[in-house]
């Protein structure tokens, strides 16, 4: 259908699950019933639209977000398909800084699991409204009320079914409508595509009745005129149900609850509805803020811009893509204003022109080019030459700096060696190239042993990185064994001064620096405060300072090892009006620093992994003694469906190989996740060990 643009058409959606949920199947039947798609994509026979990736097809996983838009009873549908798998966690977390809603898919009979919890929490902290989509309500074991009371016990979600199942299992036909009390029933032979209204039956009217009520009991709060009709006993129109549980779900106050099996074809068109009806378009949101780009320093006065085409242009760079055919492609969400191929714009960040070439709609790996992208919109940038994950574009003349996105550091490591001169000579290039991609994935040369070391959020995602050095790049390289990303910090506080004093034949090298240290909690990072007063060190020396700490803090003194959670205090000093400089005041900092490290009584800290095991009530035994030996805390033991799930805390170090001994301990029947929690303190006799193996290379 042609498109035209009306901001209060746009939706701009996630479809959001743990792995395994169905996640990638939903979105190619939305695909296939708007149209966009002419065939139904399935994920085992590895031919589907959004997983184009060779190695998405052949593992059977989503491994970047893949965008599209398609179009539903003229709403413009802009969906981002987000990996289930926690290495590959930034996707679903960059995704959903510029979503405006999301559909959370769950399994009927695995219910909530780890990763779903990671997906809630990470749609939370950008208050993204959603609704939920129990999938594969035709599998043996599916449990409609089991996975409702999940959301509500587990993610603490106000979860509202507007739909009930007929049947489960192999018995599953349809659905019951809530709203429009009536039942639909899906024709499985014509793919879905149609399926027949018909009055609610008669068994299930009692239940369908309550449902109802619990359904305009929890909305009818949001909206004051529908409250007082529900509560004198006056009839609630379609309409006015509809536009309570729209209110209600765009302020995240409740979770409309959809459920279908879209492997059969069955449900996908209802949550179609939903998602035009009650998730919120650009416009229903609040303004974006962002810092005033024409001031300077951490103070900046907030400033804000409403998602209309009146407003100065600015939009979030939020993804970078290698294209084959176009080169660097950047996603960009446009949150204000309008932009037009072959405009110039002002990267705030950078404070950088940028021209942009080309402006694209993205079709997974397809291009469609368009002349303009406007308020509301997401599309495809190529030309961009400075521009990277997080950098707000905008006028110049109204520059604004959006907040921009945090990523887990990784936790796993490998060593690459080049198999020939050439492989080396491509290597760098093209390492660059999957780190400007990827934020959760870093490379370094080891000064002393000339190694490349990448890191990665896990060895999943490392082997996928390497695959891809290969397929796409030409780069072959022979892998050592992953190593744990370990890390340094200081557990108590310390004091240093530190002159830097350096004589040349012209002008000499002087900064003089005193300096403290504190630990801070887990997770805080490190924080720098400028504590001079006086004016004994200049402000504009302090940026150096800066620099110079954090460059050393990169690489600790015990092994080598990053140091976080610190906060450093500059509280005195002085300078010299000649051979005073920037790099003086950097070099200062960085032999200050390690100083108070020194100082600091430094300890190794270790990657901690949150785990979940599930398994047949006969193996649990065996799974725990082997944790235990793997020096795992097992947090709590659940029961469900005769299968045991065990919820625990282990060091990553620990977990090489763990999914090769789950399978032998449980003969091929035991199931794991795990992501990364927090860092801790390793033992006494890790970080000796630590220490060494740093010490030796």
């Amino acid at each position: 259908m042609a498109e035209t643009y009306n901001i209060n058409r746009i939706r701009n959606i996630g479809v959001m699950a743990h792995i395994d949920a169905g996640k990638t199947t939903t979105s190619e039947r939305v695909l296939y019933y708007t149209g966009s798609s002419h065939r139904l994509g399935n994920v085992d026979s590895g031919d589907t639209q959004l997983d184009w990736m060779e190695q998405e097809q052949e593992r059977g996983i989503t491994i970047t977000s893949a965008a599209t838009t398609c179009f539903w009873h003229d709403y413009s549908i802009n969906i981002i398909d987000t990996p289930g798998h926690v290495d590959f966690t930034v996707e679903v977390e960059r995704s959903l800084r510029v979503l405006d809603g999301g559909v959370v898919v769950f399994c009927a009979v695995g219910g909530v699991q780890p990763q779903s919890e990671t997906v809630w929490r990470q749609a939370d902290k950008y208050r993204v409204p959603r609704i939920a989509f129990i999938n594969k309500m035709d599998r043996t074991g599916a449990d409609f009320r089991r996975v409702v009371g999940q959301i509500r016990s587990k993610l603490r979600a106000r979860a509202v079914p507007v739909q009930l199942p007929i049947g489960s299992e192999s018995g599953f036909r349809g659905v019951i409508d809530l709203v429009e009390m009536q039942a639909l029933v899906w024709d499985q032979d014509v793919l879905g595509s149609r399926y027949t209204t018909m009055p609610v039956p008669t068994e299930m009217a009692c239940a369908a009745e309550e449902a109802r009520n619990e359904l305009i009991d929890a909305v009818a709060e949001f909206d004051e005129a529908i409250l007082e009709k529900y509560i004198s006993g006056e009839h609630l129109s379609t309409t006015e149900i509809k536009s309570a549980i729209r209110t209600a779900t765009i302020q995240s106050e409740v979770i409309p609850v959809y459920c279908g099996s879209a492997f059969r074809n069955k449900g996908v068109q209802p949550l179609l509805d939903g998602v035009v009806d009650y998730l919120p378009g650009p416009a229903d949101l609040p303004p974006v803020q962002g810092a005033d780009g024409k001031v300077s320093g951490p103070d900046r006065p907030v400033v804000e811009r409403s998602c209309s085409l009146s407003e100065p242009f600015c939009g979030l760079a939020f993804k970078l893509m290698n294209d084959p055919f176009v080169g660097q492609l950047t996603f960009l969400r446009v949150y204000s204003g309008s932009v037009k191929a072959g405009e110039t714009v002002y990267n705030a960040n950078t404070q950088k022109r940028e021209r942009i070439n080309r402006l694209v709609r993205i079709h997974a790996n397809k291009r469609e080019e368009v002349a303009e992208l406007k308020a509301g919109e997401i599309g495809g940038v190529v030309g961009l030459k400075s521009t990277v994950t997080g950098d707000t574009l905008c006028s110049e003349n109204a520059p604004v700096v959006l907040e921009t996105m945090d990523f887990p550091e990784p936790v796993v490591n490998v060593a690459l060696e080049p198999e020939s001169s050439t492989d080396s000579d491509k290597l760098f290039e093209s390492l660059r190239r999957l780190s400007l991609e990827d934020p959760t994935f870093k490379f370094r040369v080891d000064s002393e042993t000339a190694q490349t070391i990448i890191s990665g959020m896990g060895e999943l995602h490392l082997d996928i990185i390497v695959d891809r050095l290969r397929r796409e790049f030409g780069v072959k390289a022979r892998v050592g064994q992953p190593q744990v990303a370990y890390r340094e910090t200081v557990t108590r506080p310390a004091e240093a001064e530190v002159r830097y004093v350096k004589q040349t034949g012209g002008h000499g090298q002087y900064a003089h620096v005193v300096m403290d240290i504190e630990p801070l909690e887990r997770g805080a990072g490190m924080v720098f405060e400028n504590a001079v007063v006086g004016g004994v060190i200049p402000r504009e020396y302090m940026p150096a300072i800066e620099r110079g700490v954090r460059e050393s803090a990169a690489s600790g003194i015990l092994a080598g090892y990053p140091v976080i959670d610190f906060k450093v205090r500059v509280s005195f000093g002085s300078y010299h009006e000649v051979d005073s400089s920037e790099m003086a005041f950097r070099i200062a900092g960085s032999m200050a620093i390690k100083d108070l490290v020194a100082r600091g009584k430094p300890v190794i800290l270790e990657p901690v992994m949150a785990l979940e095991v599930t398994v047949p009530a006969e193996f649990l035994g065996d799974v725990l003694g082997n944790l235990s030996s793997r020096r795992a805390r097992v947090v709590r033991v659940d029961t469900s469906d005769c299968l045991h799930v065990v919820g625990a805390e282990v060091p990553l170090g620990e977990m090489f190989g763990y999914v090769t001994d789950l399978r032998s301990l449980s003969q091929g029947r035991g199931t794991q996740t795990m992501e990364f929690l927090h860092y801790a303190p390793a033992p006494a006799e890790v970080q000796l060990r630590v220490i060494n193996a740093g010490r030796s290379t």
